[in-house]
């Protein structure tokens, strides 16, 4: 434990800071599954904004989601009318 008086004022600050940073680091985390796990668009808009000061290649994985999630869908839509006209 430290003795001096501007000592314990940090170890009191750094407890703050640290409480604060995993807070921030868990809430980006848990952006980013959800992101993943079901990409819509403001799911991945909320996941950028939080990464905007990580490192961008984040940013362009969760952009490409949307990419393949648009055009998986648009494949499904084209397959089910197709079905549709057969019938």
């Amino acid at each position: 434990m430290p003795v001096i008086k501007s000592a314990k004022k940090k170890l009191r600050r750094d407890k703050k800071v640290r409480k604060r940073n995993s807070l921030t680091k868990i809430s980006l985390e848990n952006a980013i599954k959800a992101a993943r796990k079901s990409p819509t668009s403001e799911k991945v808009r909320k996941a950028t904004i939080l990464v905007d000061n990580k490192a961008s290649r984040i940013k362009s994985s969760l952009s490409k989601l949307i990419k393949t999630n648009k055009k998986s869908t648009a494949k499904s839509t084209k397959k089910t009318a197709a079905a549709k006209a057969k019938k």
